[in-house]
């Protein structure tokens, strides 16, 4: 082989490399990945932060800065104990979505490896799953329409809630969408 030849080989394998960054299982990691530091973070400081949005959620559920409508405010829920245990609910629930989310993305890296991301895809979907479950029943149906929190203006989450259902959503569409495979497609089967 001639210099050239294997100039010629490396810059070949060069582009061969570049050309995998494009590529939807790279966009999957990427996305999965930010989910996955985003809700650690969220886990994170809902733990060494506890009393801040241990406040907005007793707020909410005790539905103190709505309207006070009386046909509603039956729904409010005062007792502190009752708060707080939703509270440490919705943290639990944010630390596991973000542990398997984490797990996604080492599964997604160790596929891009082996071109295997079923088990990646798999484990996404389910830590995905619950991120959407928890913005969009827990923050928008339950907290936003059930307990009146679009009526505060103080204590409403709903944007923040939509833009993470948005992301979750997003993320959830491409790591499902199939991928280029050296034969073809390759389906979520595979």
């Amino acid at each position: 082989m001639t210099g050239s030849e294997k100039s010629t080989g490396s810059w070949r394998a060069g582009l061969d490399k570049a050309g995998r960054l494009g590529t939807l299982p790279v966009a999957a990691t990427a996305l999965t990945g930010t989910m996955a530091l985003y809700m650690t973070l969220v886990a994170f400081g809902n733990i060494t932060d506890f009393g801040t949005n241990q406040q907005f959620v007793r707020h909410v559920l005790a539905m103190d800065t709505t309207f006070k409508d009386p046909d509603l405010m039956w729904r409010a829920i005062e007792s502190p104990v009752v708060q707080d245990v939703a509270y440490v609910v919705i943290i639990v629930w944010e630390s596991l979505a973000a542990v398997l989310l984490l797990l996604a993305t080492w599964l997604w890296g160790v596929g891009l490896r082996r071109g295997a991301y079923e088990r990646a895809r798999r484990v996404s979907t389910l830590g995905l799953v619950m991120v959407l479950l928890l913005f969009g029943l827990g923050f928008m149906a339950i907290g936003g329409e059930w307990f009146a929190m679009w009526q505060s203006s103080d204590w409403n989450g709903l944007d923040a809630a939509a833009r993470n259902v948005a992301l979750a959503a997003f993320t959830l569409v491409v790591v499902h969408l199939p991928t280029a495979h050296r034969g073809g497609v390759r389906t979520v089967e595979e």
